[in-house]
């Protein structure tokens, strides 16, 4: 029975609510009367304390997805484009993944560090080696990471991650320094979740690759992710160990799209029931070509446009949800999707376990790479880029600094507060970006930005002192924020 205040993972994530939620879409897919309600729902309405919205149910979500009445689609589009403006304004957070380890006990059939697999070598760094990864991202200009290694008792405990965790953020190089340090591991145990919360970690993300459970525990064969209950309840366990922001994503192509987007928002529905805070994140890869894994053996793979809705989707039903897309995507599909509710996305990424240092811009190493990276700009030129479209890179860690995370994260999001500390963080860190690592040509756009932008600033003393911040920053202070 489906329950989204239940801790089991059948019981929030109910396969015949899916099924019912699924047949009620199609059934509805053409009501344009309710199509309509559903987008009235969900329009920002404004207030006296701000702007707020309403957000929608899995089903209701659901119905705006199966919908293919094209002058439908683009309302979505249009309202999706005004609930990320309303919450996100033109910002985009930036970040990097760092690889630590390839080595896995987990036999899953779509990732190329799975335990059969003969032709990938396996790699774990040293301290050393993380000292000079982190260097390298550093005068790259990143701040925030997000760390990723396979699930392997002996080769990666727990104690080896949060050793990791330790010497990123006590590395200092020149300008540089890694102000947050996201991580991505496998499902664990409240006592690990509370050891990773007192290292000071950001956001907690585990993918859930497939809210189907009969499939999921096919492309899960054997190892300790075949459970699929243990590894469903994970972000539960998180919760419980103090960790407050935590981050979602499914794996497209590898089931159907319609049924894993309505166990994303019902996951969300479960963590808001249970904890009183959604899930900071959302990430929505899709399956990519990588050592031994062939994306075409999965049939379930879907197109451009049936991506940009999705994600168009997920921004409307949970409008306060920061929303992820990495260098796995190429640049004329983040393109496409940063309007419509994207927040955050990667630039200069490597995938591979010590993929950084030793490497120019231009090269990178294939042998340990976890998936093709389709976006191989390095991150001046996404930082470019973005610009060029009038968005804000932002590489801002305040909130988290802050302690503005979990409820007090969403209660200010929610009415469109946290916009008075986001915008001049924005700011203060694209101008410390421009300062130390930019090259001339990304230095003089982002100026230009800065200095239109800093007008967008409506608190006259905020304002103030952020032109005071921007002003030291040029003179060579650093790490201002509200």
């Amino acid at each position: 029975m489906y329950n989204p205040k239940s801790l089991k993972a059948e019981e929030f994530i109910s396969n015949e609510e899916i099924l019912d939620t699924l047949e009620f879409a199609e059934k509805n897919k053409h009501n344009r009367e309710l199509i309509e309600q559903i987008l009235e729902k969900a329009i920002p309405k404004k207030t006296g304390r701000g702007v707020e919205c309403a957000g929608l149910s899995h089903r209701e979500a659901s119905v705006l997805l199966a919908c293919d009445i094209p002058e439908m689609t683009e309302k979505m589009y249009s309202l999706a484009s005004e609930i990320k403006e309303a919450f996100y304004g033109n910002r985009i957070v930036m970040f990097a993944p760092l690889y630590l380890s390839n080595y896995c006990v987990n036999q899953c059939v779509y990732c190329p560090y799975h335990y059969q697999n003969r032709e990938i070598p396996r790699k774990k760094l040293t301290q050393e080696e993380i000292v000079a990864e982190v260097t390298a991202l550093q005068d790259m200009g990143h701040k925030r990471l997000a760390i990723e290694a396979g699930e392997d008792p002996v080769n990666n405990p727990i104690e080896y991650i949060l050793e990791c965790i330790n010497t990123i953020y006590s590395i200092k190089h020149k300008n540089g320094a890694i102000r947050r340090v996201n991580v991505n591991i496998a499902a664990t145990t409240v006592e690990n979740y509370r050891k990773l919360r007192d290292a000071g970690i950001g956001t907690y993300i585990l993918f859930q690759e497939t809210y189907h459970k009969e499939s999921y525990e096919k492309l899960h064969p054997a190892g300790p992710k075949h459970n699929y209950d243990y590894h469903t309840e994970a972000m539960d366990r998180a919760m419980e160990g103090g960790i407050d922001d935590v981050g979602l994503g499914v794996l497209f192509g590898l089931d159907m799209y319609k049924y894993e987007f309505a166990g994303l928002l019902m996951h969300a529905e479960h963590l808001e029931a249970v904890h009183g805070v959604g899930p900071h994140t959302i990430s929505v890869p899709r399956v990519k070509r990588a050592s031994d894994i062939d994306p075409n053996v999965f049939d379930n793979s879907i197109d451009d446009d049936t991506f940009a809705k999705i994600i168009a989707c997920i921004r409307i039903a949970v409008p306060y949800t920061g929303m992820i897309i990495s260098t796995r995507e190429n640049e004329t599909c983040r393109n496409k999707v940063l309007g419509l509710g994207i927040s955050q996305i990667s630039g200069g990424s490597r995938t591979s376990v010590g993929g950084y240092a030793g490497y120019s811009a231009d090269e990178r190493p294939h042998d340990t790479e976890q998936f093709d990276v389709s976006d191989q700009r390095s991150l001046d030129e996404v930082v470019k880029w973005l610009m060029d479209m009038d968005y804000i890179p932002s590489f801002c860690t305040a909130c988290y600094r802050e302690g503005r995370t979990g409820d007090r994260f969403m209660s200010l999001c929610k009415v469109g507060q946290i916009q008075n500390c986001c915008h001049p963080n924005a700011l203060m860190t694209l101008q410390e970006y421009l300062e130390d690592y930019a090259s001339s040509e990304t230095k003089a756009v982002g100026e230009v930005l800065i200095a239109r932008e800093i007008h967008n600033v409506t608190n006259p003393k905020v304002k103030e002192k952020a032109l005071e911040n921007l002003e030291a920053i040029k003179k060579g202070s650093r790490d201002f924020r509200f």
